[in-house]
């Protein structure tokens, strides 16, 4: 082991977090002390958490504003349920908001929280929708997988609907766990104990190599650290591209004569074939 090595996949997530972005500048939103939890575990007679299982909140990376979720493993799971998923989708619609530099997901969970259900599985859709927005928007969305839990079910989908992806060479992402499978299918399908077969098949290694994910690094906090601050240096220099290319081509459109040349992107075919001036000298020669 190197000196100075710190695992990420042996950290809980309010470690990730203190190890991963500048020291002192996270500021949790709705931390344990608020005791904001799952009105539905203790009603199934199922100890609870303060904080549901995920923290949230602002933090700087490399000097850089930008906003924090960790899901805690050592929780069920890192499992989504009704409070879980409403802390992650209130995370991107502040983001919306405040538009920080980017949205960092320290992702690890099996899923959909099974004790609940139908709560579980709405909030997931949430959180995957509110995401999208946030890209939509232009904010950068990063994820970083290396949990001792891996990411699968509804936050496997989750992942890979963010516009960067980091993970571990321990890491593991999927839709469906490797106990889901033999489960559903039976062991001669998936058998969940064969170490080697889960991580052919749902590992970092495996997942960096046919694509699924952007780059692979070690076990340890630094490699995170510096691979994430490589990718919001990369996002930002293509986001301000895809700016100025745009910027280019309405001051192109608008040298041609081109009316409402800032309204083009969002016009259909129609209105688009109205604004060129031979082709409206056309039509209007009919």
């Amino acid at each position: 082991m190197k000196a100075g090595h710190l695992s990420y996949a042996e950290c809980s997530a309010r470690e990730r977090i203190a190890a991963l972005f500048d020291a002192g500048s996270f500021h949790e939103w709705l931390p344990p002390a608020a005791r904001v939890m799952s009105p539905h575990l203790a009603a199934l007679g199922v100890p609870a958490a303060f904080d549901d299982g995920v923290a949230i909140g602002r933090a700087r990376l490399g000097g850089q504003r930008v906003f924090v979720a960790a899901q805690e493993g050592q929780f069920m799971g890192g499992g989504v349920g009704e409070v879980h998923g409403a802390k992650l989708v209130g995370l991107f619609r502040r983001a919306l908001r405040d538009r920080p530099h980017a949205v960092v997901l320290l992702a690890e969970s099996g899923g959909v929280r099974l004790h609940e259900a139908n709560a579980g599985l709405i909030a997931v859709s949430e959180v995957m929708r509110a995401l999208l927005d946030v890209r939509a928007a232009g904010i950068p969305t990063l994820v970083l997988i290396g949990g001792a839990n891996g990411c699968f079910g509804g936050m496997g989908i989750v992942a890979r609907c963010a516009d960067h992806l980091i993970i571990s060479d321990i890491g593991r992402l999927a839709m469906s766990g490797p106990e889901v499978i033999e489960a559903t299918h039976g062991v001669e399908e998936f058998d969940a104990r064969d170490r080697a077969l889960v991580w052919r098949t749902t590992g970092g290694k495996h997942r960096y190599l046919v694509g699924d994910c952007d780059q692979i690094v070690d076990d340890d906090v630094a490699a995170f650290r510096a691979a994430a601050l490589g990718a919001l240096g990369a996002l930002g220099a293509r986001r301000a591209a895809r700016g100025a290319a745009a910027d280019e081509a309405v001051a192109l459109w608008q040298a041609r004569g081109v009316a409402q040349a800032a309204e083009v992107p969002d016009l259909d075919a129609d209105r688009v074939r109205a604004l060129r001036p031979d082709t409206a000298a056309a039509e209007a020669a009919r």
